[in-house]
């Protein structure tokens, strides 16, 4: 007899044939409230099971999912409850005065319990039901399951971090029923996903590659663990009980991991693992080997974004024989190298990346901003605003993104590349290089650092070590010791939060 499929958040397990259930008896439930098909469903939770079944339920109904950055409030949320012109909005219980004060009056607001990993995971002392609104736990107690089809609706809604000013809402077509098959075949080798296998999602899933991921695994009856929030020794711990065999993850995370004493690393038993898949940023080198010399050579990498889907893929051993590379265009995907006039660059030479995307991928727009999404575009090739090159045989490797490429005397200086170099220090935790206003040089370098606990690094220190590995222009004139960078859950930092004391606010580049 085979082993039943389900899905763990915490200690919290459901079979995925529960899962399915509940998400059609939600689906009955948002029917009820006045939601159809085309309709915009805000979700404003942190990781859960009801967030996965929420969004499957949102499908049943050809409904349209916009998961919400949970931690956003005031401006931020207002932004998005009105720009996205949902018509519900679901939040859990202690989010929703803040929901609640920002929804447009139209709007259906419907409570979500706070369930007992998230509160464990964030201290939140589970706090009840207020017992004032619609809720999803009532629906699954009072709804029977959907049992209707439903024509086809655009894939989920996202919202862009924000990380350079207003998030924008990502609205994706949907994928033509001719295309289903291999998109999904696309992305299950992407992500190396198959079904009964166990796989681990520990990153936020109001963001796009998690979001997928879950969809994704669902349907292909995989195994799901969700982590309510992402904690190094506690994902070795899931791995190791639970034999998960693929995980997507983000730089960031890799730095923990390593960051673990030894001892701690050496408890756990993360030989299932056939498959760790990491993107959202650049990766530094010494980073990416730490982690194949600890996990062995299953360590692969993808580059693309929300709104284009992936363009390249490297795995360990390309890796490893070209370091820095995200890797060559997967299946018919096409990458470009174009200067600011849209004329190409040869390899070996930076200049901006365009991409098209694989046959079947849908296209997208911004809500309320197709000229933005116009302006992305060269010659049927798209741009994210990433600075890169091409080398002699077609692989990409990553400068920077144009709005963090910092001019400095005429001289192009991209911080990736200095702040790779600054985490080779094992006092520094995590590290951001940005520009900072220059009477001379127009722009220099500041530096803000996060040193481990009792780490002790002296501002000479830093530029001593930049100057030993980098050009001399390339050294921070400012460095700063910060107690905590402010980055998103995914490991996205917000680098115009501590750009703004340096710029003034009518400076857009830096401002925002």
């Amino acid at each position: 007899m085979s082993k039943q499929v389900s899905v763990h958040s915490g200690d919290t397990m459901r079979s995925l044939d529960d899962v399915k259930t509940r998400a059609a008896c939600f689906a009955t439930g948002m029917d009820q409230s006045g939601i159809g098909h085309g309709d915009r469903i805000a979700i404003i939770m942190r990781n859960e099971i009801t967030f996965l079944e929420l969004t499957m339920a949102a499908g049943l109904l050809g409904a349209t999912p916009v998961p919400i950055n949970w931690h956003w409030a005031g401006d931020d949320l207002a932004h998005a409850l009105s720009n996205s012109g949902v018509k519900m909005a679901i939040a859990h219980t202690d989010l929703l005065p803040a929901v609640q004060a920002r929804a447009l009056a139209d709007v259906a607001v419907i409570e979500a319990a706070v369930p007992a990993e998230v509160s464990k995971a964030y201290g939140l002392g589970e706090p009840p039901l207020t017992m004032k609104l619609p809720s999803v736990q009532s629906w699954a107690q009072k709804c029977d399951p959907w049992v209707k089809d439903a024509p086809p609706a655009p894939m989920s809604v996202i919202y862009s971090s924000g990380t350079t000013g207003q998030a924008k809402g990502i609205l994706r077509n949907p994928i033509a029923d001719e295309d289903k098959p291999i998109v999904v075949k696309n992305v299950a080798d992407l992500w190396h996903l198959a079904p009964g296998e166990s796989t681990l999602i520990p990153a936020p899933l109001y963001h796009s590659a998690p979001n997928v991921h879950a969809s994704f695994a669902a349907a292909l009856g995989m195994n799901i663990h969700i982590m309510p929030r992402f904690d190094g020794e506690e994902f070795l711990r899931i791995v190791h009980k639970h034999r998960i065999n693929s995980v997507q993850m983000v730089p960031t995370m890799f730095t923990r991991l390593l960051q673990l004493p030894e001892h701690v690393r050496n408890k756990y038993d993360v030989s299932s693992l056939r498959a760790v898949v990491h993107a959202a940023s650049p990766c530094p080198t010494h980073i990416k080997q730490g982690m194949i010399d600890w996990f062995g050579p299953i360590v692969y990498e993808y580059y693309g974004g929300a709104e284009i889907g992936a363009w390249t893929a490297a795995d360990s051993t390309e890796a490893l024989s070209r370091p820095g590379t995200v890797g060559r265009p997967i299946l018919d995907s096409r990458i470009r190298i174009l200067d600011s006039a849209g004329q190409e660059k040869p390899p070996g030479e930076d200049g901006i990346i365009y991409g098209r995307n694989f046959t079947g991928w849908p296209d997208f727009t911004y809500i309320d901003d197709h000229s933005k999404r116009q302006q992305m575009e060269v010659d049927g090739y798209l741009t994210l605003g990433d600075i890169g090159r091409l080398d002699a045989d077609g692989y990409l490797y990553l400068s920077d993104r144009l709005n963090d490429m910092v001019i400095s005397g005429g001289v192009n200086i991209y911080p990736a590349e200095i702040e790779a170099s600054l985490l080779q220090l094992d006092a520094v935790v995590d590290v951001a290089v940005f520009g900072i206003p220059d009477a001379t040089w127009g722009e220099s370098l500041a530096a803000h650092i996060q040193l481990a606990p009792d780490a002790v690094l002296s501002e000479t220190d830093v530029q001593d070590h930049v100057k030993a590995t980098l050009a001399d222009y390339k050294v921070p004139r400012e460095v700063v010791f910060v107690t905590e960078l402010p980055r998103e859950d995914t490991g996205k930092l917000f680098k115009r939060l501590l750009q703004e004391k340096y710029w003034p606010a009518s400076d857009s580049k830096r401002a925002g």
